[in-house]
C-alpha cells in the first residue's frame, strides 16, 4: 500500500480507516461507534467497545507464543539478565495483580509506580491494566518534592517503589525519597509496596504502611486474577509532564485508542511482526518507555529488551552486543545517547554481528546531520528520525519502513503518520506558511487514537494548554517547523526556545546544527541570553570528541566562524564555552534551561533528574573562567 493513499484515507475517512485498524486488537465487546467528535477539542474513539491492555499484551498470545521470550530485562548495573516468556509473564502479572487486589486496589484507583528499568516495573504496569487500575509511572530518582506533587494530583491508593536504583555503578536510594515525599504529600496512600533489590541495606521500613513485594509474590504466585473489561475511553494511565505554571500536567491516555494506535505503529512504522525483537533504550518512566518498552511490543507479540544501565558500560559496545545476542530487528534510542557513543571509538559499531538489525529509530529531540551521518556510516543501517510528544503517545511524524519507505532526508522526521493532519502556520495570524517558511506546527482535530484525551481532572487546562493558542481550534505542538516542497517536515525547536536577536527569530536548533557540523564537536547546546542592545544573543556550550587535541579556544573560534558562514552574522554566538560535559537528565535530554539560568545568574530550576552533578559544576567553572570565544554580554 502506498503511504499517500493510507494516510489520506486516515484523515479524510477516519471512521472507515480506524474501524479497520480496530481489528488489530481483541475486543470483548465490539465498538458501537468508531468516533465521537461532537464536542471538540475532545473526541472519543471506539465508543462502547470493551477491551483490556493486559489481555492484548499477554493473555491472547499464550496459545500461539506462550514459550516465546516476551521480555529480556538486562541490567549492566547489577550484572543480571532475566529472560521471561509470555507464559512466565502471565504468571508474574497475575501474581502482581493479586497483590494489588489484596492491598485494596480496584478499578479506577490510581497506583504510583516509582521503579527503575527492571522487570517488576513491567509487571506492575500490566497488573494495573489487568484490574482496571490507572497507573502513573514516575521516573525513578525524581526529587521528593516533585514526587509529592504527583502523589497529590493522582491521589493514589498505592505507591510501588524499589529500595534503590543504580546509575553508572552508583546506588541511588529510592526509598528515602519516597518517605520524604509521603511526609510532604497531602494524599499519601495507605500502603507502599517495596521491591527490595538488596541495594540499600540501610533502607528503613515503616511498620503497617510498607509491605514487601517478595513476600506477597510468594503468597500469590499461583493466583489467577480475571481481566476487567474496560470501555475504550476509560483512563489507562497518567504520565506527568512539565507545565508552564509549575504544576505538572497529568497526561491522560485511554484504553482502546491507545492499544489500536500502538498495534498499527508496530507493523507500519517500526516494521516489527510477532516473534521479532526490539531494543528500546528508553526508561519506562517516559512516554517512549510506556509505548515501546512495554505495551507496543507486547501487543504486537514481539520480544522487548528492557535495559538498565548507561550506553558506555561495561563498554560502548553493550547495545550492539545485545543486538547480536537477541537478533534485534529494530532499535529505538535518542540522538543524545548516540552523540554520547559518538565520543567513543567508532570501531565499536562494527565489532558485532548486526545482520538482523534493519532499522535504528531516534526520537526525543531533533536529530542533527553529523550524528545521523556518523551512525549511518558506522553501522550501515537505515537511521530514521521520528517526532512525537508525551501527549501524542506514538510518532506523529515518521517514515514507515513497514508500509512504504520513502527516502531519508537527514534532519527531517518525515511525514505525518496516520490520523495526523498537520500544518505549519504563522504564530500571529494563524495563516498557513508556504513551503520553506518557518511557522508553528499544529494538528487539526480530531486527534487520532493514542493521543491524550485530557489532562487529569482538568479539562479546562487541556483546552487552554493545547487548543488555546489560535482562534481556530488547533492543537499547538509549541514547536517551530518547516515543510519543504516535497512535504517533509523539519522540526526547529520549541517556540519558547527561540532566540529573538534584534527582532529576528533564530531557532536554537539551527545554530546547534551549524556548530555540530564541525568534526571536532561531540555535543552542543545553544541558549539565548539577555543582551542590552539586541534583546537576546546566542550562547554556545559544546563538548569535543574523544581524541581532539586542538586548543579549545581555536575550536571555539572555528565554531563561531561556522555559524556565521552558515547562518550569517546575525546568528554569531556572543560566547562559546568548551566544557567536558553537558548537564542532562537521566533520560538523556540536555538541560538547556538550566544552562541559560546559570549563565544569567538565576535559579537553574529543578535538577532532580540530573544524571551527573559534575557536569553542572563543570559548566559553572567554565562560566566563572570566561568564554573560550566571544564575550559574555550582560
Amino acid at each position: 500500500m502506498r503511504y499517500e493513499d493510507a494516510w489520506r484515507r486516515s484523515v479524510d475517512d477516519p471512521e472507515g480507516f480506524w474501524g479497520e485498524q480496530a481489528k488489530l486488537i481483541h475486543w470483548e465487546t465490539p465498538p458501537a461507534r468508531i468516533l465521537d467528535a461532537t464536542h471538540p477539542p475532545f473526541r472519543r474513539w471506539f465508543v462502547g467497545g470493551t477491551t483490556n491492555l493486559c489481555h492484548n499484551a499477554v493473555d491472547r498470545h499464550l496459545d500461539t507464543r506462550g514459550d516465546q521470550l516476551a521480555i529480556v530485562a538486562v541490567s549492566t548495573e547489577t550484572n543480571t539478565t532475566r529472560e521471561i516468556t509470555y507464559r512466565e509473564l502471565h504468571r508474574e502479572v497475575n501474581a502482581f495483580a493479586a497483590i494489588l487486589v489484596s492491598l485494596g486496589v480496584g478499578r479506577g484507583d490510581r497506583v504510583v509506580i516509582y521503579l527503575p528499568n527492571i522487570a517488576e516495573a513491567t509487571f506492575a504496569m500490566l497488573a494495573c491494566a489487568r484490574i482496571g487500575a490507572i497507573h502513573s509511572v514516575v521516573f525513578g530518582g525524581f526529587a521528593a518534592h516533585n514526587l509529592a506533587l504527583r502523589i497529590d494530583d493522582a491521589e493514589p491508593a498505592l505507591l510501588i517503589c524499589a529500595d534503590a536504583g543504580m546509575r553508572g555503578g552508583k546506588v541511588i536510594p529510592y526509598k528515602p525519597l519516597v518517605d520524604a515525599a509521603l511526609r510532604e504529600a497531602n494524599a499519601a496512600p495507605a500502603h507502599v509496596l517495596v521491591v527490595d533489590r538488596g541495594l540499600d541495606p540501610a533502607m528503613e521500613r515503616q511498620p503497617g504502611r510498607d509491605v514487601d513485594y517478595a513476600t506477597l509474590r510468594e503468597r500469590h504466585l499461583d493466583t489467577d486474577v480475571p481481566v476487567v473489561w474496560l470501555e475504550s475511553n476509560e483512563p489507562s494511565y497518567l504520565l506527568y509532564t512539565s507545565g508552564t505554571t509549575g504544576k505538572p500536567k497529568g497526561v491522560q491516555r485511554d484504553v482502546g485508542g491507545h492499544a489500536v494506535a500502538l498495534a498499527l505503529s508496530m507493523t507500519t512504522i517500526f516494521d516489527l511482526r510477532p516473534g521479532q525483537t526490539i531494543l528500546c533504550t528508553s526508561d519506562v518512566g517516559w512516554a517512549v518507555g510506556h509505548s515501546y518498552n512495554v505495551y507496543g511490543p507486547l501487543i504486537g507479540g514481539c520480544t522487548a529488551i528492557l535495559y538498565e544501565g548507561v550506553p558506555t558500560s561495561p563498554d560502548p559496545g553493550i547495545w550492539w552486543r545485545l543486538c547480536e545476542t537477541y537478533g534485534v530487528r529494530t532499535m529505538f534510542s535518542s540522538p543524545t545517547a548516540i552523540r554520547l557513543l559518538k565520543k567513543q571509538d567508532a570501531a565499536w559499531l562494527s565489532r558485532y554481528d548486526l545482520s538482523a538489525l534493519e532499522w535504528i529509530f531516534l526520537a526525543g529531540e531533533p536529530l542533527d546531520r553529523p550524528t545521523y551521518e556518523w551512525l549511518t556510516a558506522g553501522t550501515g543501517k537505515t537511521v530514521i528520525d521520528n517526532y512525537w510528544q508525551t501527549e501524542t503517545g506514538w510518532p506523529a511524524l515518521s517514515l514507515m519502513p513497514g508500509l512504504d519507505l520513502k527516502p531519508v532526508k537527514p534532519g527531517s522526521p518525515g511525514f505525518p503518520t496516520f490520523g495526523y493532519r498537520m500544518r505549519v502556520i504563522d504564530e500571529a495570524t494563524g495563516e498557513e506558511k508556504p513551503a520553506g517558511e518557518k511557522g508553528v506546527l499544529v494538528i487539526e482535530p480530531p486527534l487520532p487514537p493514542g493521543c491524550l484525551t485530557t489532562i487529569w481532572r482538568d479539562d479546562e487546562r487541556y483546552r487552554r494548554s493545547y487548543f488555546g493558542h489560535f482562534s481556530e481550534c488547533l492543537y499547538s505542538s509549541l514547536d517551530w517547523a518547516v515543510r519543504d516542497a516535497d512535504g517533509y517536515f523539519f522540526i526547529l525547536g520549541r517556540t519558547d526556545d527561540v532566540i529573538n536577536v534584534a527582532g529576528h527569530r533564530l531557532g536554537t536548533r539551527e545554530i546547534e546544527e551549524s556548530v555540530a557540523s564541525l568534526g571536532a564537536v561531540a555535543e552542543v547546546a545553544v541558549v539565548g541570553i539577555v543582551d542590552e542592545l539586541k534583546g537576546q544573543v546566542p550562547a554556545v556550550f559544546a563538548t569535543l570528541r574523544q581524541g581532539v587535541t586542538d586548543d579549545p579556544r581555536d575550536v571555539a573560534q572555528a565554531m563561531e566562524r561556522r555559524v556565521v558562514e552558515l547562518l550569517g552574522s546575525l546568528a554569531r554566538p556572543a560566547c562559546v564555552y568548551v566544557v567536558g560535559a553537558l548537564p542532562k537528565t537521566r533520560s538523556g535530554k540536555l538541560l538547556r534551561r538550566s544552562l541559560q539560568a546559570l549563565i544569567q545568574g538565576t535559579d537553574p530550576g529543578d535538577l532532580s533528574t540530573l544524571d551527573d552533578p559534575n557536569a553542572l559544576d563543570e559548566v559553572r567553572r567554565a562560566i566563572l573562567r570566561g568564554p573560550d570565544c566571544g564575550a559574555r554580554r550582560a
